[in-house]
């Protein structure tokens, strides 16, 4: 049966409002997770109810955990402790979602029994070795299909070791499985990172109670260390709307003239800010108002206003802190005076799709100027949108979909995606919180 979902983006006058992010993924399946490992209850306020977030939510049901959704964003969490999950009765599938995946496996890799972990053709095809190869040394096993790919059983240990482990190349997600994984083993668990990543599993096991350490090494690097056996505690959690999403508005507004947009709530965690770090640097308007801080993370309003934007080299020392953004930045860059260049970009192939060749084969499609290496792209824009008049394959990546509707917003035909339905992973009722700013988002399958 035919399930695709067409939009057509076309061309908006000015985007004007106020808006609320939905909650930030990151963050909402952690709040999920630890709570499940945690002594007590757990609450949850402004937890993201995409796909992805309810595909570890029924995980850690089938877990034994108690997840329970009380109202909009409201949801209770009744923990078993740490180790304290059970054998599921079935398969857990886990849709689109990487990081419900990468996650569990850490929890699981100290839970002594053998579990099986799918997903959709997406997930299936997505390589999971970086994180079967720590948790191997911790005392996992893995039987996966040809190269560490899902589906896979895992097979926890009961008698963990606790490592020392430098990650090859920064990962927020491999980083946050090994950790998880050490809060089942006696002594200190540690991850060398020799750039930081992302940091929400380190602020949110504090909040639960464990013991982590941060430590600068030099040269940029640090070791991240969380003490074993830990009494988790249930505690209370707000999520933060997702800068990520938030990103896909911030961008409608400024290549869109005449905009102004405000998007309440945002996190603004500096190892996540990079894509409004770059933005600026672009030239865009860009403000934070009302700084506070919620659930342990930093949060802002934040407003952008039209402006012009020109290239811009972005370094790849960002790229930990901004990966996800690439291609809604990359739509920035085609409407921009110059030429936007983006290294440090591998991490891009091996994503809900090959986004990096994603991101290059739309952006020509639809008639902008662009060149692509094996980690890195280059965008030259005109100082004007693109003309459009195209409609893109987005291969079940949410991020792809998103961001060439925005960029249709300011094209001058408009540009259709031939499938939205991914979007729910990560950003609910999308092209209508759009075009209530004034996008002009609509079913159809071509422009």
């Amino acid at each position: 049966m035919n399930t695709l979902r067409p939009l057509l983006s076309r061309p908006a006058r000015a985007l004007e409002g106020s808006v609320a992010a939905p909650g930030d993924k990151s963050v909402s399946h952690r709040a999920l997770m630890f709570g499940a490992l945690a002594v007590g209850e757990t609450r949850i306020e402004g937890l993201l109810e995409g796909d992805d977030v309810l595909a570890t939510a029924q995980a850690l049901r089938a877990l034994g955990a108690g997840v329970e959704r009380l109202g909009e964003g409201a949801w209770r969490v009744s923990g078993r402790g740490v180790g304290g999950l059970i054998e599921p009765g079935d398969v857990l599938d886990l849709g689109n979602s990487g990081t419900s995946a990468r996650l569990l496996m850490g929890i699981l890799a100290t839970h002594p029994f053998t579990t099986l972990l799918t997903g959709d053709a997406s997930l299936r095809s997505r390589p999971m070795i970086r994180v079967m190869e720590p948790l191997e040394r911790i005392g996992a096993t893995f039987a996966p299909r040809e190269g560490g790919r899902m589906p896979l059983a895992i097979t926890g240990t009961a008698e963990p070791v606790p490592i020392e482990y430098a990650l090859p190349v920064p990962s927020a997600q491999v980083k946050s499985a090994v950790l998880l994984a050490g809060l089942a083993a006696p002594g200190r668990t540690s991850v060398i990172e020799r750039e930081p990543s992302r940091d929400h599993s380190e602020r949110m096991l504090r909040h639960f109670g464990a013991e982590v350490t941060v430590e600068e090494l030099g040269d940029g690097r640090r070791r991240v260390s969380v003490v074993g056996q830990p009494e988790l505690r249930g505690a209370k959690v707000s999520i933060p709307g997702d800068i990520s999403s938030a990103a896909f508005v911030l961008v409608a507004a400024a290549i869109v003239p005449g905009s102004r947009v405000t998007v309440q709530g945002v996190g603004v965690n500096p190892l996540r800010a990079g894509v409004i770090e770059t933005l600026r640097e672009m030239g865009a308007d860009i403000t934070l108002a009302n700084l506070r801080e919620e659930g342990g993370e930093p949060v802002a309003d934040i407003t952008c206003i039209h402006a012009p934007l020109k290239g811009v080299d972005v370094p790849p020392a960002r790229a930990p802190r901004m990966i996800d953004e690439y291609p809604i930045l990359a739509a920035a860059a085609a409407c921009a005076e110059g030429t936007t260049r983006m290294r440090g970009l591998k991490e891009l192939r091996v994503k809900e799709s090959d986004r990096l060749a994603a991101i290059a084969r739309g952006l020509a499609a639809v008639g902008a100027k662009v060149e692509e290496g094996e980690d890195w792209l280059a965008v030259r824009g005109a100082g004007a949108p693109p003309k459009g008049d195209a409609r893109i394959a987005v291969n079940l990546d949410h991020r792809i979909a998103m961001a060439f509707l925005v960029l249709g917003m300011a094209s001058r035909a408009g540009i259709a995606v031939d499938d939205a339905s991914p979007i729910e992973t990560s950003f609910p009722r999308f092209a209508s919180l759009m075009n209530g700013l004034g996008a002009r988002i609509e079913g159809n399958a071509a422009p």
